[in-house]
C-alpha cells in the first residue's frame, strides 16, 4: 500500500553535489505532520528502518541527516547502524538520554493530547522561553493534532521511547562526524545532556546557542543554518 508523506522543515537529509551545495529533504515522519498515521508500534527501530526505506526509493546513496528533537534521536539511531551513506549528522537538541520529565515536556504533551489554543500556546511558551509565539504557529499545531490517529501516534511514540533500549550505550558505535546543536535555555530537553552526546560520540562538536530554548533552528534559523553549513563544509 502506497502510504502519504507530507512534507515540512523539522528534520531532513541533505544530499551532497560536488560544488557543496545541498538538495534538502524534509518530510514529515510517519505519524506525524500531514503524514499517514497507521495504527502501529512507533518505535525507535521502525522510524529508523522508514528512513532507510525511503531513501532507498529516491536512490540516494549518500547523504547528511539533521534531526531535532525526536528526530535527533531517530538520526542518532540511523547512524548507529554505521551505514556508509550517513557522511555526517547533526543532532539539534536530541532525545533519546533523558528518562525523566520535565515540566515543559508535560506541557507539550498536554498540548499534544489536548490541542487548545491555551495549552499549545503555553506549551510553545515555555519550550521557546518566549512570549512572541506566533496565532500561525498555534494553529497550524491544532489542526496537525486534531488530524486522525495523531493522539494514537504521539502517545506510542512515547511509550516505546520510554521503554526503547538506552542510547547512551550505544552512541560510540556512531562514527559519522557528529554536530550536537543545543538552546542554552532549552527547559524541554536541558542542555546538561549533551554532555552524554559529546562525551560518547567520538568525532563529535558541540555547539550551545545563546538565548534560544528547544527549536534553535525555529527560533535563531539563520545562525543555525550557517552553524549547520560550517560544519558541513569542513
Amino acid at each position: 500500500m502506497t502510504r502519504k508523506i507530507s512534507w515540512a522543515d523539522s528534520s531532513a537529509w541533505l544530499e551532497r553535489s560536488t560544488d557543496k551545495k545541498y538538495r534538502v529533504i524534509a518530510p514529515d515522519l510517519p505519524g506525524y505532520g500531514y503524514s499517514d498515521k497507521p495504527s502501529i508500534d512507533y518505535t525507535p527501530e521502525f522510524f529508523s528502518k522508514f528512513i532507510f526505506d525511503f531513501l532507498d526509493s529516491l536512490d540516494i546513496r549518500k547523504t547528511h541527516m539533521i534531526g531535532t528533537s525526536l528526530g535527533g534521536q531517530i538520526v542518532a539511531e540511523c547512524a548507529i547502524t554505521q551505514s556508509e551513506m550517513i557522511e555526517k549528522i547533526v543532532l539539534a537538541s536530541p532525545a533519546g538520554i533523558m528518562k525523566s520529565s520535565t515540566p515543559t515536556l508535560d506541557a507539550y504533551s498536554m498540548a499534544a493530547l489536548y490541542p487548545s489554543y491555551d495549552t499549545v500556546k503555553t506549551a510553545y511558551e515555555m519550550m521557546t522561553g518566549s512570549k512572541n509565539v506566533t496565532t500561525e504557529s498555534i494553529e497550524s499545531f491544532i489542526k496537525r493534532m486534531t488530524q486522525p490517529n495523531a493522539k494514537m501516534a504521539f502517545m506510542s511514540t512515547l511509550l516505546a521511547l520510554k521503554n526503547s533500549r538506552p542510547l547512551t550505550d550505544r552512541l560510540p558505535n556512531i562514527t559519522a562526524p557528529t554536530l550536537v546543536i543545543w538552546g542554552k535555555q532549552d527547559t524541554l530537553i536541558p542542555v546538561k545532556y549533551a554532555n552524554d552526546f559529546t562525551a560518547s560520540i567520538k568525532n563529535c562538536q558541540l555547539e550551545i546557542m545563546e538565548n534560544c530554548g528547544h527549536t534553535p533552528h525555529i527560533e535563531e534559523p539563520v545562525k543555525f543554518s550557517q552553524t549547520v553549513l560550517n560544519f558541513l563544509n569542513q
